[in-house]
């Protein structure tokens, strides 16, 4: 360790060198891999807004219970209490045959003079059940089975296409981060690849003198790290000028779309974008380093 960090000077000095001696195409891997990690902080803001955006809508995703008609509101609350403790329901309560028809009136809107024409109020009463998606077969059947209801209304479709909406959002987000990963892996190499093709009089000059790999080989993988850490400060500039300028709009275009803090999705952008450019910057040389190893010996 003590070597290590003797040489420390050194290893900065060969990277500096390395990157100078091909600046134009140094500074052109920068841009490139800012912009990649650019589309994968673009992907990161989508998911978290869109993850908060879904976890709402499952919180709202609900069932709706009706019971035998000549059951008591006392009989009623007993059924509520007894469906709010089955796993998976979020929330359940009551909605009487007033409340039922007041929530149609709202969703009918200007529509809703059709209603004048019953004489008596033709809804019943029945129970609001908020669920948890990943448990709705459970909970349907559960629900279904119990002493006192009628039948369910579960909207069965739409939430099954709430379910394929979240799992298409994942699968989505996957695949750019795969390749994002996939292409900064593919340009790093080669740029270390590169590096070591120009140097390769020098590194054979310190393998003839006994010098490890591990020595020849670090100022390469510091090459990489610092190349994605540009490119990773670019993709962040370019993120943070993006979300200032673009939330405001989406909040006002969008006002019922729950976004989380601007400066908590930067955060967790931001560190993300570092985390990966580290990563990639060493496995992009390591890969580099390993695939042209035998070639210069």
């Amino acid at each position: 360790m003590k070597t290590f960090f003797y040489n420390i000077g050194y290893f900065m000095k060969e990277a500096w060198r390395t990157i100078r001696m091909n600046f134009l195409s140094n500074f052109f891997s920068i841009i490139g891999t800012g912009l990649i990690l650019f589309l994968l902080g673009l992907v990161t803001v989508g998911t978290i807004i869109g993850n908060q955006f879904i976890t709402k809508l499952s919180q709202e995703a609900e069932i709706s219970a009706y019971f035998v008609e000549d059951m008591g509101v006392d009989a009623a609350k007993e059924l509520v209490s007894e469906i709010q403790n089955i796993q998976g329901v979020w929330n359940a309560k009551l909605i009487d045959e007033m409340q039922a028809c007041a929530m149609m009136e709202d969703m009918l809107g200007e529509e809703a003079k059709i209603l004048e024409l019953f004489e008596d109020n033709p809804f019943k009463a029945f129970i609001e059940i908020r669920i948890d998606l990943d448990a709705m077969e459970t909970v349907l059947s559960q629900v279904a089975s119990l002493e006192g209801i009628d039948y369910v209304r579960d909207n069965r479709a739409v939430l099954k296409q709430l379910q394929s909406i979240i799992r298409g959002v994942e699968v989505v987000g996957y695949l750019i981060t795969l390749a994002v990963g996939i292409t900064t892996l593919i340009l790093l190499s080669h740029m270390i690849r590169q590096g070591i093709y120009n140097n390769r009089e020098q590194i054979n000059t310190l393998r003839l003198l006994g010098a490890p790999g591990s020595f020849i080989g670090f100022p390469y993988v510091l090459v990489g790290v610092l190349l994605t850490l540009l490119g990773g400060g670019l993709a962040i500039a370019l993120l943070i000028l993006l979300i200032d300028g673009g939330y405001p709009k989406i909040s006002g275009t969008i006002p019922f779309l729950p976004l989380p803090s601007q400066t908590l999705l930067i955060q967790q952008s931001a560190t993300l974008i570092v985390t990966v450019s580290v990563i990639l910057g060493v496995l992009g040389s390591l890969f580099g380093l390993s695939s042209i190893g035998k070639d210069n010996r």
